[in-house]
């Protein structure tokens, strides 16, 4: 940069490094709401064919199951009009579960021969689990692609071991009044070793936002309880003064079904509107503050009334046909939390390659499934 006699700056180019045009420095976004097309009716065919095979082959089949219905799911997912694949195979799966079933055989017999091995298996265990859950989100993003490039998961076994065990014993000393930072620091863990492409997933995650949200579910807890607690004395006064001799004894059963059916159906409600307002509060945070890399940024706007109604009556529908609406259930829930979901993706993206090279084992993931450690990022 120079200047003329009067002032005025003139650019000077060097002819051999290009100027930088606007349209370099300013990355292309395109921004859309995630797609799920997925139908109750048609997830339903293969939840129940899942089942059968699974109960006729003694379990065998469980394997097969899993992989259809993550396909199914991943398939029907699609953010930018591209869909997610599932790539693990149902052999894959099958020899990691028979791995970890015999692991588990064996660790059971040993307890029954050796008391103390109890203690052991329990010490040992605490040292395991962290290295457990590692690999256990390592395989599920390995096996995870979109636009043919596939994610991956690099986080530490110290740091597992100290977000995961260390920091909620600490919090049980703190009479729990430490665990909405704990987890924060779990999900901060886990987001902020996301990778796709080589890029990396960034979470700025807030201390106070975990705090708001716990106290929001300590107060509607407090209220609901009362309010069913009102509920219950208004209904037992009624009875009591507008009932006597012989009548009380049968409006006395009556009431009891009644009040248990209105617990029931309070139960479902206040759990519903406790676990909307957690999630929707917590999700929508999460997705404010990520970023992948210069690739792609996202927003949540789930809203708890809203999600609490979906969580309820999917909780009734699967209650009152003894488990047969569950695949409807399942489609309702991916189709709503696509719907309040929106991705802006860099259109570098369209030239990424999948430089990822990590292996991880199928019998890691499997072991971690027997101990019901759920690894969904969504």
């Amino acid at each position: 940069m120079s200047t003329t006699e009067h002032g005025s700056p003139t650019m000077s180019v060097n002819p051999i490094e290009p100027a930088v045009t606007s349209d370099t420095q300013q990355p292309t976004f395109r921004t859309s709401t995630v797609e799920f097309s997925g139908q109750g009716g048609e997830f339903f065919g293969i939840w129940i064919v899942n089942i059968l095979l699974t109960i006729l082959t003694l379990g065998i089949y469980s394997a097969w199951a899993k992989v259809r219905t993550q396909q199914y799911f991943y398939g029907h997912t699609k953010v930018d009009g591209h869909a997610f694949r599932y790539l693990a195979t149902p052999i894959q799966i099958l020899k990691g579960r028979l791995l970890a079933f015999a692991v588990i055989a064996v660790l059971s017999i040993l307890s029954q021969l050796i008391p103390i091995f109890n203690l052991i298996f329990l010490v040992v265990a605490i040292f395991v689990m962290p290295w457990l859950l590692i690999q256990g989100i390592k395989f599920n993003l390995r096996m995870t692609a979109y636009r043919n490039v596939r994610f991956g998961f690099h986080g530490s076994y110290g740091d597992a071991f100290l977000n995961f065990i260390v920091f909620p014993v600490i919090a049980i000393f703190t009479f729990y009044l430490l665990m909405p930072y704990v987890l924060k620091r779990m999900d901060k863990f886990i987001y902020d070793n996301v990778s796709y492409g080589g890029k990396k997933l960034t979470v700025h995650t807030k201390t106070g936002t975990y705090y708001e949200a716990a106290f929001k579910v300590i107060g509607v807890s407090f209220a609901a309880g009362i309010v069913l607690a009102i509920v219950f004395g208004i209904l037992a006064s009624v009875v009591g003064l507008n009932l006597t001799g012989d009548d009380i004894g049968a409006a006395g059963g009556m009431m009891g079904i009644l009040m248990g059916v209105i617990y029931m159906l309070g139960y479902v409600l206040v759990i519903s509107l406790i676990q909307a307002i957690y999630r929707t509060t917590i999700r929508n945070h999460l997705f404010a503050n990520a970023e992948l890399e210069n690739l792609a940024t996202f927003k949540s706007n789930a809203a708890t009334v809203e999600y609490s109604v979906l969580l309820a009556t999917n909780y009734l529908m699967i209650g009152f046909s003894l488990g047969l609406a569950y695949p409807v259930a399942k489609v309702r829930h991916a189709a709503y939390l696509a719907s309040v979901t929106e991705v802006s993706v860099n259109t570098e993206i369209d030239k990424l390659t999948d430089p990822l090279t990590q292996e991880s084992s199928t019998f890691l993931e499997e072991a971690a499934d027997l101990y019901d450690i759920d690894f969904s990022l969504t």
